[in-house]
């Protein structure tokens, strides 16, 4: 087993989305790297330094010592393939591997003799060795575990944090023998300053990386059902959770919309797999149907605030401000609030959206939703939806929200955006 040189090997990132550029660029510092999307376009911006997603800055880019490419051709014959590419779920929320085997018989038609092919897409436990390898075998003729080798090291990029980078967070590496799990220790570690978690095994570190976010969902969906019960005590959540969280053990997680490419789809790729072994995953089945319930509650929810002022009138003309996933990202992938709006909407309300960071085309092109270019356009509504909070919107004052609010209109804050605001006795609030 004669593994390439540490010091001279050229890498290959396979996907140049939130996680495949930060790591190219932080990985230019140290290795020959190529970096390699089928998105011509997305190729373009990042050759001019403008990266969409907002997770490199221009400076950034222009000094990154790596080459762009769309073209297979130019990823021949790397000593590392690492691939980052998305990992769904399709319309029956069953794990659509389709970029990943994509991705496979790319890199396996130029695979070399001896190179390692680590996957970062998060999976289920199992889908490197069993499924990526053989694809890689058919499309390369080389013999998984002789002739090249496999490695996994989840990503752990959280869009839009700006504090933990992929150069500031542990890695976890696993790889095919001992001789590559080590060889991808010294690889990450050069990147994290040592900072590496070896696991036990692939298959190990696949688990460990389902489960980060599942947990997570599992914890959201928690007090989104608390939520729910208070609502009908008239008890507010958020203050709940300001008293509970005195108590040093109390676990911080809030309620809200929980969407996006990773916790509103990794307990998915687990539920698959234990259902594949017989096993019905009751709490994890559970906690996603809570949180994909969320959207219609909290429409429900709105309109009897609505129908309690003395506005009182349908339809509603409402204004929703935040149509991505999460704040301060401008990535509109499985947004719940495209639910929110859908279900107010079949209430019978009007919605005008505004978002301060989204892609108009995209809207327009994911939801068929038109947006607001700007908020200058905002005229009075019956109810403001304070739904993504974006640093914009948290910077509102009183005489923002009085602008777009008629008097006696609903002030809807779903993330707690506005607590602090005093408004005048004449503003409806609600919040969870």
């Amino acid at each position: 087993m004669a593994l390439p040189n540490l010091e001279s090997i050229k890498i290959v990132i396979v996907g140049l989305g939130y996680v495949g550029l930060p790591l190219a660029t932080r990985l230019s510092d140290h290795f020959d790297i190529v970096g390699f999307d089928v998105d011509v376009l997305r190729i373009s911006q990042l050759q001019s330094g403008y990266d969409r997603t907002g997770e490199c800055t221009k400076a950034e880019m222009d000094t990154a010592d790596l080459t762009l490419t769309s073209d297979p051709a130019q990823i021949k014959d790397a000593d590392v393939y690492i691939v980052t590419v998305p990992t769904p779920v399709d319309a029956d929320n069953k794990p659509d591997l389709g970029a990943v085997l994509s991705a496979s018989e790319v890199v396996g038609s130029r695979l070399k003799k001896n190179a390692i092919v680590v996957f970062e897409s998060t999976v289920y436990p199992g889908v490197t060795e069993t499924i990526c390898g053989p694809a890689l075998e058919q499309a390369s003729g080389l013999i998984s575990g002789k002739d090249f080798y496999l490695g996994y090291s989840p990503e752990r990029i959280n869009p839009g944090d700006k504090v933990h980078t992929v150069d500031k967070i542990t890695k976890v590496v696993a790889g095919q023998t001992p001789k590559v799990a080590m060889f991808l220790m010294g690889l990450y570690g050069k990147l994290t300053n040592g900072n590496v978690f070896l696991a036990k095994d692939i298959k190990t570190a696949e688990a460990a990386k389902v489960i980060e976010n599942a947990q997570r969902d599992i914890n959201i969906a928690f007090v989104n059902e608390v939520s729910m019960i208070f609502s009908q005590m008239g008890i507010q959540t958020q203050d709940v959770l300001e008293a509970a969280g005195t108590k040093w053990n109390f676990l911080n997680f809030t309620p809200g919309l929980v969407g996006g490419h990773c916790i509103g789809v990794d307990p998915y790729y687990l539920a698959h797999a234990a259902r594949e072994l017989g096993h019905h995953p009751e709490v994890i089945l559970a906690g996603r149907k809570i949180n994909d319930d969320m959207a219609t509650f909290l429409a429900r929810q709105i309109d009897q605030q609505l129908q309690k002022t003395q506005l009182g009138t349908k339809p509603a003309r409402l204004l929703v401000l935040g149509l991505t996933f999460k704040e301060n990202v401008p990535d509109l992938r499985n947004s719940k609030a495209a639910d929110l709006i859908a279900a107010l909407k079949g209430l019978g309300h009007r919605v005008d959206i505004h978002d301060s960071l989204a892609d108009r085309g995209e809207a327009k092109a994911f939801y068929g939703f038109e947006l607001l270019e700007s908020l200058d356009q905002a005229k009075k509504y019956d109810g403001v939806v304070g739904v993504v909070p974006h640093t914009p919107y948290l910077a509102f004052d009183a005489a923002e929200i009085a602008r777009i609010l008629k008097v006696g209109g609903v002030l809807a804050d779903l993330k707690g955006m506005w607590r602090g605001l005093e408004l005048p006795d004449e503003f409806a609030r609600w919040e969870l």
